[in-house]
């Protein structure tokens, strides 16, 4: 199932009234590991805040917890709740709930866009040369995310997950393998979670990793970006001890424009 079917019908549900919403669920083929594809359920949850806040309000920072597995071919619901809609800023959150228990948590904050004396240009910059095809892992059964059909990785540098790498980075590119009919902040949010945790390539054998908090800090929010670009993708650990690690990324577009900054705090169980 195609991710804009998935949205479609989060967006059809939250849009009902409760005794004729139809039923949410999120197929095998999105699965990552014994939950859905966490880059996916942030982004639906995020899908039905959307919906609730009006055009002229840019989301500006999104910020997910995984509480617990969404487990796939299973129903689900969502709930949304505006928490404040002031004269600039919406703050609003969201909730997957599935068999009772909050699964996928999230807080949107939309702003309007506002004159300002205060100019400061963002001056990170990357060198990738721009991919022509993905390479990253081909699909093998039972060792592959199943969501990764999806989602096309070109990776530059850093190593592959369980291959015992010094490194702690990962370089690269990505984009949807079929392209969306137009490309929202939802679709955005599912794109930059594709990328697997950088300390799984420091293993040395396969060890589950679970995302406890996501944060996307959108830069330039501004976007009328094409379906089939894609976006560059730079990935550090800030640290790693204890069975966790934080790590923080740098989105770019295709020409160049930081457009995001994600930061996610990573338990590894190894």
């Amino acid at each position: 199932m195609h991710i804009d079917d998935l949205i479609d019908a989060t967006n059809l549900y939250i849009n009902s009234e409760e005794q004729d919403r139809p039923q949410l669920s999120i197929p095998k083929e999105w699965a990552q590991g014994r939950t859905a594809y966490g880059g996916l359920t942030g982004a639906l949850v995020y899908s039905a805040i959307r919906e609730k806040v009006s055009n002229d309000r840019l989301l500006r920072s999104f910020a997910c917890n995984f509480v617990g597995p969404v487990i796939t071919e299973a129903p689900y619901d969502i709930e949304v709740e505006v928490l404040r809609q002031g004269k600039n800023v919406t703050q609003v959150i969201g909730k997957a709930i599935q068999d009772g228990n909050v699964c996928v948590m999230v807080q949107a904050a939309f702003g309007v866009s506002r004159d300002s004396k205060i100019d400061v240009p963002n001056t990170d910059h990357h060198s990738m040369r721009a991919p022509t095809k993905a390479d990253f892992l081909p699909q093998i059964p039972k060792i592959t995310p199943k969501f990764l059909r999806h989602i096309d990785l070109a990776r530059q540098a850093g190593g592959l997950p369980f291959t015992g790498s010094k490194e702690s980075k990962i370089d690269g590119w990505m984009r949807f393998t079929k392209p969306p009919k137009v490309l929202t902040d939802a679709h955005l949010i599912a794109l930059i979670d594709g990328w697997p945790p950088t300390t799984l390539q420091m293993l040395n054998w396969p060890a589950p990793a679970s995302t406890m908090s996501w944060n996307i800090e959108f830069v330039y929010p501004h976007y009328a970006f094409s379906p089939l670009e894609w976006f560059a993708y730079q990935v550090r650990t800030r640290q790693a001890a204890d069975g966790y690690a934080q790590t923080e990324a740098n989105i770019w577009d295709s020409k160049g424009q930081l457009i995001a900054i994600s930061r996610q705090t990573i338990a590894v169980f190894d």
